[in-house]
């Protein structure tokens, strides 16, 4: 009997000795398909749940005045690396049981066998270039391992009695594609492990040597256990991944509020740090660094300042041909921000009056229609406040905490 025959089969595709399961397992993966939409919703409320320090009222609070589009962008950002990491790990999975067992390959009870069968090639291919554009570069060694398996595994199943693709395709192309990388990449992985960055050196030198070995069938036996058994590993790992990253993704404006008595009055300002969730025309409300939400009257914000996110402090040193590892291809070629000098006010202190004649720190604040400010950044004493909030730009001068994994 030849690899992969299991024995004559009954009409409705279940080998004999074998009760039919497909009904129970088809059932399962129509629950698994109608529960996965709802995986973004549930990261979107605890997100919400973390932000309001978990009380019930701040978190309505932010339900009622945070924008739906805003979560969903700031979802997508955080973790549009996840659709391809997803597409290609189960699209390796499903070809390896299709050629490894083609006796266990029923896309009718398997999800990995529907993803293999009924996941067309552009859809793969299209992956590829989303991950190539949006992991950060010392996982790209990762991406072409996968890639690699893909096409080796496909064109196993297609021309099984053409070696000479074979041999192109599954070792050639795997070999060449080795070579290239470790010829690109060999300073940065002598750069990280000189430097004891040792997982940065396994990232960068394992996958492309590792790209030979998977471009053909393992044992028939062990083909489920096998692909189940990483598929199970993954769908575990993946969530508690993808959580970690979006609850630390921002969802509300970073802002500073300057609060001072309206002018003609004098007293003292205090500036509140912390993420701005509406402005009305009576209040602009603030969710502070400690979780508080601050109401406070528009006529007594004398400015706002938004704190702009800086360029986060590099965790590795390690470069190829001067692209940072840590870089994605995207954040690479696309254009940066002018680097300014941070505003003390995103930190918590009020800033210095500005010298007369310059331009002002601030802009002014939300309130009635009324002529432009002075040079204080505040409006001339005795007239009324300017009309809407205005924000100016301004780094926090603070690193960024969050890091989007490749």
């Amino acid at each position: 009997m030849a690899v992969g025959d299991g024995g004559p089969a009954t009409p409705g595709g279940v080998p004999p000795g074998r009760p039919d399961r497909r009904p129970g397992a088809r059932t399962a993966q129509q629950w698994l398909l109608t529960l996965l939409p709802a995986f973004p919703v549930l990261l979107l409320v605890l997100r919400l749940w973390q932000l309001s320090r978990q009380d019930m009222s701040t978190m309505l609070l932010l339900v009622q005045y945070v924008s739906p589009l805003g979560l969903l962008s700031a979802l997508l950002i955080a973790l549009v690396w996840a659709f391809p990491f997803g597409v290609l790990v189960l699209g390796v999975l499903g070809w390896l049981l299709r050629i490894s067992a083609p006796d266990r390959f029923d896309p009718e009870r398997s999800l990995l066998a529907s993803v293999a069968a009924r996941t067309p090639g552009w859809v793969f291919a299209g992956a590829i270039v989303l991950a190539a554009l949006t992991w950060q570069l010392r996982f790209l060694p990762t991406l072409l391992m996968l890639a690699l398996w893909l096409a080796g595994l496909r064109a196993r199943y297609r021309w099984p009695d053409r070696p000479d693709r074979l041999l192109a395709v599954g070792v050639a192309l795997p070999v060449l594609a080795a070579l290239v990388a470790y010829g690109w990449l060999g300073p940065a992985i002598v750069s990280a492990l000189r430097g004891g960055e040792l997982v940065t050196g396994l990232l960068l030198a394992l996958p492309p040597a590792g790209a030979v070995v998977l471009t053909g069938p393992v044992p028939r036996r062990l083909a489920p256990a096998v692909t189940h058994g990483a598929a199970y590993a993954v769908a575990a790992v993946a969530p508690f991944l993808m959580g970690a990253v979006f609850l630390r993704a921002a969802v509300l404006p970073s802002a500073a509020v300057e609060v001072g008595p309206e002018p003609p009055a004098t007293g003292p300002v205090e500036v509140v740090v912390g993420q701005v969730v509406t402005v009305t025309d009576r209040m602009t409300v603030v969710l502070d660094e400690r979780g508080n939400v601050r109401f406070v009257p528009n006529e007594e914000v004398r400015a706002q300042v938004l704190c702009l996110e800086t360029t986060r402090i590099p965790r590795s040193a390690v470069r190829a041909h001067a692209w940072p590892v840590e870089e994605t291809a995207l954040n690479w070629v696309m254009p940066r921000r002018t680097v300014i000098e941070p505003d003390p006010r995103c930190a918590g202190r009020v800033a210095p009056p500005a010298p007369a004649g310059s331009p002002a720190a601030g802009f002014p604040a939300p309130g009635p229609s009324a002529p432009g400010p002075t040079a204080s950044g505040s409006p001339a004493s005795g007239s009324p406040a300017p009309a809407s909030p205005a924000v100016e730009s301004r780094p926090t001068g603070r690193p960024d905490a969050t890091a989007v994994p490749g």
